[in-house]
């Protein structure tokens, strides 16, 4: 093996335990400070993440025959299990995708090709390894996006060859050059000095600028969605429409460094290094999988089972074709999530209950839920509204009490009409806080507290009619 290809490969290890190097007690402890409750989920999807990293520590032999724990998460719509997968991910840095099992179809019906979940957890993944790799190139890329900037500001003068002299001239011609040369190697020091100082952003230079070609449908399909890369093929058949522009040195310095990173990027390493990316610690986050199982009523149970079948080799594990280069998804993790509402999760093709080993039944949230979620959580819509309309110099100051309010109205417009979870907050809140949002420019600096009267006086002739309450909450 070269010294390139084993350097490749270590980047790519080190990648892979960046991605699985957490222990699940650390896993749950940070989902607990966005997800509130739902234990067992987080503690089985913890340990998932976990074996990954017990699986790269095997012998070569072994790894490859242990094969992921998916897992299949029951549970209503608005308890967490979609941003618990979602979280996990962004945590590990692990390449991930979310999709709806209800867009796919199978081959021969509307709908896409089920392989191309594959593909766009492919694109999550360059996109996460081109990232590490700007990062390490942003040095030397700034370096030569400053020497550009000096050469556009202070170009090198026309070479001094070919001058004619007379017989005895010699000397005097070398001697005028030197002293030439001398002049710039100074003026080039000092208008290096103005730009390290930021006196030059003003100033105008002229770059060229290369304009991609937009990309091209062939047949109905769009060219970067195909298996191979037609649409970089193109690119390099076709000639390059590059424009001049003059533009101030401030702005041109953020187009050259884009320019300079790019040069300093090596597609191929990044491609290789996604997909052993992918293959190891990917996840795919196959959303409304209850939506695919047969129903009584025949009309679209032929399509729903051919999903089901469509599947089953993906996650089983099966080699897909990328315009990045073939990719295995025998190692790919798979969370399925459903409601199971009309349907049970052995309704599902026995094969494919067989690839999800691991059933976890998220909870429904309660009263006590809804308290906790408003206040609890780094990201809770409390905090969120009160940081938004401060910046229109209100202050607004959830109490206690008001909050409780709040809880006891989603709980029971839950109650009485669609369970949609913790997305009721989201429409009691807005409507809450729809006059004040509306107000607040107009008001100047004020302060608004929101207890339980506030609460009641605005929600409960909505909450009481259980028609409008459907509309609007």
């Amino acid at each position: 093996m070269s010294g390139l290809a084993m350097a490749d490969q270590e980047t790519s290890q080190e990648l892979i335990h960046l991605a699985t190097n957490a222990t699940p007690r650390e896993l749950v402890a940070e989902l607990d400070r966005y997800i509130i409750g739902q234990d067992a989920a987080k503690r089985a999807i913890a340990i998932a993440i976990r074996n990954r990293w017990r699986r790269q520590q095997l012998p070569e032999e072994m790894r490859a025959e242990v094969a992921p724990k998916n897992i299949l998460m029951i549970g209503s719509t608005g308890v967490g299990k979609t941003e618990i997968a979602r979280r996990l991910a962004k945590l590990t840095g692990a390449p991930f995708v979310k999709v709806e099992a209800t867009k796919y179809t199978e081959v021969g019906y509307y709908g896409r090709d089920v392989e191309s979940m594959v593909r766009e957890l492919v694109e999550n993944s360059i996109g996460l390894v081109r990232e590490r790799e700007r990062k390490q190139v942003e040095k030397d890329a700034q370096e030569r996006t400053d020497k550009r900037l000096l050469d556009l500001l202070c170009p090198p003068p026309p070479p001094s060859a070919g001058r004619y002299t007379l017989s005895g001239e010699e000397g005097q011609v070398e001697s005028e050059a030197m002293a030439e040369e001398q002049s710039y190697e100074r003026t080039r020091a000092k208008m290096k000095k103005m730009l390290d100082e930021s006196q030059m952003e003003a100033r105008t230079v002229e770059i060229a600028i290369e304009q991609k070609q937009s990309p091209v449908m062939v047949g109905g399909m769009n060219a970067e969605q195909m298996d191979f890369d037609f649409q970089g093929m193109l690119e390099k058949i076709m000639p390059k429409n590059t424009v001049r522009r003059e533009m101030k040195v401030s702005e041109a310095r953020k187009i050259l460094f884009e320019q300079e990173c790019e040069s300093l990027l090596e597609p191929e390493k990044i491609n290789s290094q996604a997909i052993e990316l992918v293959e190891n610690v990917g996840i795919i986050f196959l959303d409304e999988i209850d939506k695919v199982v047969a129903s009584d009523a025949r009309g679209a149970d032929v399509s729903r089972q051919g999903v089901q079948r469509d599947l089953l080799p993906i996650v089983e594990g099966t080699t897909v074709q990328t315009k990045y280069g073939y990719v295995n998804t025998s190692h790919i993790l798979f969370v399925a999530a459903g409601a199971f509402h009309q349907s049970q999760p052995s309704d599902l093709m026995p094969e494919l209950q067989g690839r999800f080993p691991i059933r976890v039944e998220l909870d429904d949230l309660t009263k006590e839920d809804f308290v906790r979620i408003l206040t609890e959580p780094e990201n809770a819509l409390t905090r969120q509204y009160e940081a938004l309309l401060k910046t229109e110099s209100v202050v607004v100051e959830f109490t206690k009490d008001g909050i409780f309010e709040l809880a006891s109205y989603a709980f029971q417009v839950n109650q009485s009409t669609q369970n949609i979870g913790a997305r009721r907050l989201y429409t009691i809140l807005e409507h809450l806080l729809e006059e004040l949002s509306f107000e607040a420019p107009d008001m100047g600096a004020g302060n608004v507290v929101v207890n339980a009267a506030y609460v009641k006086e605005r929600l409960d002739a909505v909450a009481e009619d259980t028609d409008l309450s459907r509309f609007i909450l």
